[in-house]
């Protein structure tokens, strides 16, 4: 190896953990912020006004979704923004906009102002995914899971701490304030991007640098492994959210109303406890072993273990099934940004991440109105089941498309 060469990957791994560092720290403030504010959504809303409980449920539902609507649209326009303008112009604009959305939100005087900020923060929502993007187009393809999976416990960690610290600060000060101190915690990241250092590597598998939307949009449907890593995004999504709104309600069903806040939290955060331990763990191995074989494995993991929600009669049967979700479903956001670095072009990379952001955010809104109606009609087990099934249904189909490609490339050699 020539010594330039090798003195240029030393400064390229340094530049990496430099920026791994506080992209790491930015997803954390980020993921906590964001957090901070969503427990008492509800609680909100009814110092807004004299409103019936019917009116608060229905109203803190809607803006609760507001956010991934818009999302939803806009967030691949912001991949594909970085990919031509550079990503940390977008992050520091994206902050920019998030915290002046949440100091608004801390000022509003009706309903529908913060159900309007709500939904223009949504502009602003696919700031995790832009670092993720930043990160993967500096990062080589063989340690793309471990990194990735290491950049995964920041946001992790910040929105387990998120709901504490929020509630914490609400009881204080108030919530008005709170809106108010998230927006400031925002700007502690926006500081941060602005010490990060932009890089690229240098692509030696596709000189091309620009791609018109439609090259983008042919590029992941002429990869059948690719289109469907981004499809089931949105399945696990409806899959994880769909518990998410009556879980408290679960948890009351099964221990009844004593501390009901603190055990549905215990719930709740156990699924992100179990994140935090593996997300990294299982990034490093499917570095190893193979991103598709370690994602189908963690898919069907998961699918098995969320079987036995559906028989749970106490609470710390669904504690623990929490927490093994959480240890299946760490490894799926790293493993599969790490695929998407393995197979989209650097200089698409963005825009791609930004179709499986808005396919995810889609999941976001899908899982608590399907979580919702089944408990309704069918009680807390179908949940369960239905969840169990989504998880199933994205493991053997990427299995079978998996299979495909490889009698494919069999019957090609």
């Amino acid at each position: 190896m020539h010594p330039e060469r090798s003195e240029s990957n030393l400064d390229e791994q340094r530049l990496l953990k430099r920026n791994l560092l506080i992209m790491w720290f930015s997803n954390f403030f980020v993921g906590g912020s964001m957090t901070m504010v969503l427990p008492f959504i509800s609680l909100y809303i009814k110092t807004l006004g004299n409103f019936s409980e019917t009116y608060v449920q229905h109203w803190a539902g809607i803006t609760f979704a507001a956010t991934f609507v818009t999302a939803f649209f806009f967030s691949p326009v912001l991949g594909r923004l970085g990919d031509r303008y550079g990503r940390k112009r977008i992050l520091i604009a994206l902050g920019m906009g998030m915290s002046v959305s949440l100091f608004l939100m801390g000022v509003v005087e009706t309903v529908w102002q913060l159900f309007t900020l709500r939904l223009f923060m949504g502009f602003f929502a696919g700031m995790v995914s832009i670092t993720q993007a930043f990160i993967s187009t500096q990062t080589p393809k063989h340690m793309a899971g471990r990194v990735l999976g290491t950049l995964q416990t920041g946001s992790i960690a910040g929105t387990l701490l998120g709901p504490l610290i929020g509630g914490f600060l609400a009881d204080s000060f108030g919530y008005a304030l709170t809106f108010k101190g998230t927006s400031a915690i925002i700007l502690i990241s926006v500081i941060l991007i602005f010490s990060a250092r932009e890089h690229k590597l240098k692509p030696k598998e596709d000189k091309k640098t620009f791609y018109t939307r439609i090259e983008v949009i042919q590029h992941i449907l002429g990869n059948p492994a690719l289109a469907t890593v981004l499809f089931i995004s949105m399945l696990i999504q409806v899959a994880l959210f769909s518990i998410q709104p009556i879980l408290a309600l679960f948890v009351s069903e099964l221990h009844g109303p004593e501390n009901l806040a603190f055990i549905s939290g215990l719930a709740f955060s156990a699924a992100g406890v179990g994140n935090l331990m593996m997300a990294r763990k299982w990034g490093d191995l499917a570095d190893r072993k193979g991103y598709l074989n370690i994602l189908i494995i963690l898919l069907l993991s998961g699918a098995a273990i969320y079987t036995f929600g559906a028989f749970v009669t106490e609470v710390w049967q669904l504690v623990l099934i929490r927490f093994g979700l959480g240890i299946t479903t760490g490894g799926i956001i790293p493993v599969r940004m790490a695929y998407i670095r393995q197979e989209a072009p650097i200089a698409i990379q963005g825009e791609v991440l930004g179709y499986n952001t808005s396919l995810r955010f889609l999941g976001n809104i899908v899982g608590p109105v399907l979580g919702g109606f089944l408990a309704g009609s069918l009680g807390f087990a179908s949940v369960f089941i239905v969840t169990s099934a989504l998880l199933l249904i994205s493991g053997l189909t990427l299995l079978a498309v998996t299979r495909r490609m490889h009698l494919l490339k069999s019957g090609a050699h």
